[in-house]
């Protein structure tokens, strides 16, 4: 059991927790919930041990082991597969102490560490890697792939499938679903709900909390408070701890009214004097309570656009994708990710686009948001459409080294000469005021993007979008970095915008409340989505499981899942002549495998029994050596499979 009893933490001069209590039995799912700053990270950072109490008791059982998501973006030549092996602890220390037995000759120690070692889970670490990897959104192709290969948020998966494949009785996760899309978020919802420790979990993904926690502790004012429950539990024991102590703070207003009333009328006359004091003095006792204020940072709306052109745009046989790099060699051809493509978007349609990573989601709202061209066929724009553009890394509209002010400053002007009247005045004292309704007052209008929380950047993007009075909102991942309250707020603002909706979210919350259509991107095709989000979140666990079903197939454990019907067109198969053959040889190397497989087990199950020291050596040896094997067959397998998934993919 987790303790904490009147405890007090404090960062610099800030007070985190003062006086706070609670308590965390072994097993459950808590979700760590209060506004930003309230102080969550830092009590992550007390059950880990990077800060310590300045006051009061706090207890964890010691032999519980802990795992968490290294912040830190890794640096390393590493394969994917490796790094997140390198993850197990056990597992590791296993490796070292038949590495230390190996070294010393010593028999009997061998046969300890071969037997911890299988009981460290050795026989089967790289298929749990994979399946972690794969359900995190990867590629088999990836599976081998340097981890400095991939970008920032894929390596952030990455210690994501490290932390998980770390043996715990304690599981710290801070904001896992940052860089998730939906179906790696179904999946990782899928894996907490069997782990069977005990689980502390930050996240401002309301679905998310509800899927995967049992108990809720709200931190505020220095308090904790435990609520037996999900998210929304809390939220509604909440309101009403809200209505009752506001009907509670009410009553108290009327009695210290009465009570001033009784002192003002009666505290000069002298047959009245002791009366009057003895008021005086219970109004000075009296317990002040607090209002009970709705918790939203902010509430802000889209105007009514100025125009509502319909269609808003027209896509008519379209490509999307990327065109050559600077440095390609002439006539290098674009990569397309979609392609023929043909779609109308008419005003007033809320459409939310669903669709696996790499699909081609961001892809399409780029184009149709003129950031990418389009690679063939036409996008045609309705007369006076005005694009309010959400990029899923606010970095790419933002400048680090500008101000808020700066950006408004240079918006305004952009948009006068671009002929654009704007919604506002672009004077700097107007801008300003506009600013502060985003709660950017003060100071803060002058403070470099660059060192703002994730928080600030998007809540400035939406600052900025909302000023261009757009008819057409295109937003990728929004509410990657706000908090709960401000996405209510955003979902309150998107029910009442007046224009068309294209929205890219994991949130299915927000997903769910402003969106009445959904377009399917898959498999180089975009397609209208027959069913609602609970319907493409079946899918998708469909989907997971097929693959974790042919991932327990023994020397199969990177091979693709077979994938579930799409309604697009079926690729054109490779020529026989060249497949033949390479199946051929994956089939003969299945075989070989399932024979080394069949030998592992016959060696430790010969190890797991009663053996001379003699025995033990030479079964120690052999069992070695079969491992070894298997390594270099598992890469014959994988490098197989990469050749003949391209061979396939050439001929599509």
């Amino acid at each position: 059991m987790i303790i904490l009893k009147n405890l007090s933490l404090r960062r610099s001069a800030k007070v985190l927790l003062d006086n706070a209590s609670v308590s965390i039995n072994p097993g459950e799912k808590v979700g760590l919930v209060g506004r930003n700053g309230a102080g969550k990270s830092s009590l992550f950072a007390l059950l880990n041990g990077t800060l310590h109490e300045d006051k009061g008791d706090f207890s964890i059982p010691s032999q519980w082991r802990m795992a968490q998501v290294a912040q830190d973006m890794p640096e390393t030549s590493e394969s994917a597969t490796d790094f997140v092996i390198a993850g197990d602890t056990l597992l590791a220390a296993a490796q070292a102490e038949v590495a230390a037995a190996e070294a010393s000759d010593d028999g009997e120690r061998m046969a300890h560490a071969y037997m911890a070692l299988h009981d460290a889970g050795a026989h089967d670490a790289q298929s749990r890697a994979q399946a972690l990897i794969l359900g995190l959104g990867f590629q088999v192709r990836e599976l081998n792939q340097p981890v400095n290969s991939f970008s920032g948020g894929w390596r952030m998966r990455l210690q994501l499938a490290r932390a998980l494949m770390c043996p715990s009785d304690l599981l710290l996760l801070d904001e896992p679903t940052n860089h998730l899309d939906l179906d790696a978020l179904v999946w990782l919802e899928a894996w907490l709900k069997k782990y069977p420790g005990t689980m502390l979990v930050i996240s401002h993904d309301r679905e998310f909390l509800d899927a995967v926690t049992n108990v809720t502790i709200h931190i505020e004012n220095g308090q904790l408070t435990r609520y037996g429950g999900n998210y929304s539990t809390f939220e509604d024991m909440r309101a009403e701890q809200m209505a009752l102590q506001q009907a509670a703070y009410s009553r108290q207003q009327d009695k210290i009214a009465h009570l001033q009333e009784f002192i003002n009328r009666f505290k000069a006359k002298a047959s009245k004097a002791k009366q009057a004091q003895s008021r005086v003095k219970a109004l000075d006792r009296m317990e002040k309570l607090a209002p009970m204020l709705a918790s939203a940072d902010f509430t802000f709306e889209f105007k009514e656009p100025l125009n509502l052109p319909n269609p808003m745009l027209t896509i008519d046989d379209a490509s999307f994708g990327y065109p050559p790099p600077p440095d390609a060699p002439p006539g290098t051809p674009p990569t397309v990710i979609v392609q023929h493509v043909s779609k109308s978007v008419f005003a007033g349609q809320r459409i939310g686009i669903l669709g696996a990573n790499g699909q081609g989601k961001s892809t399409l709202v780029k184009t149709v948001a003129r950031t990418l061209p389009v690679v063939a066929g036409a996008v045609t724009e309705g007369k006076g459409l005005n694009i309010g553009y959400f990029a899923q890394q606010e970095l790419d509209v933002l400048r680090p080294l500008d101000t808020p002010l700066e950006h408004m400053i240079r918006l305004a002007r952009d948009t006068i000469a671009n002929g654009g009247a704007g919604q506002f005045s672009s004077r700097e004292q107007d801008l300003r005021n506009f600013l502060g309704t985003f709660n950017f007052s003060g100071d803060m209008v002058k403070q470099a993007v660059g060192t703002m929380s994730g928080g600030e950047k998007a809540r400035l993007v939406l600052c900025m979008i909302v000023w261009q009075r757009p008819n057409l909102l295109l937003l990728d991942e929004p509410t990657n970095h706000l908090d709960l309250a401000t996405r209510e707020a955003l979902a309150m603002a998107l029910n009442e915008f007046e224009g068309t909706l294209m929205l890219v979210s994991h949130d299915r919350a927000l997903l769910r409340s402003v969106c009445d259509e959904f377009w399917l991107v898959t498999r180089g095709g975009v397609e209208p989505f027959d069913g609602d989000l609970d319907d493409y979140q079946r899918y998708l666990l469909e989907e997971g499981k097929r693959v974790r079903e042919s991932l327990k197939e023994a020397g199969k454990l990177a091979e693709a899942p077979k994938p579930a019907p799409a309604p697009v067109a079926v690729k054109r198969a490779a020529p026989s002549s060249k497949l033949k053959p390479l199946k051929q040889s994956l089939e003969k190397l299945d075989q070989s495998l399932a024979a080394l497989h069949a030998e592992k087990a016959a060696l430790e199950a010969r190890l797991a029994g009663t053996l001379s020291v003699e025995d033990i050596t030479a079964a120690g040896n052999q069992l070695q050596h079969v491992n070894d094997e298997l390594a270099r067959e598992e890469e014959r397998w994988l490098a197989l499979l990469e050749e003949i998934e391209a061979l396939e993919a050439a001929h599509a």
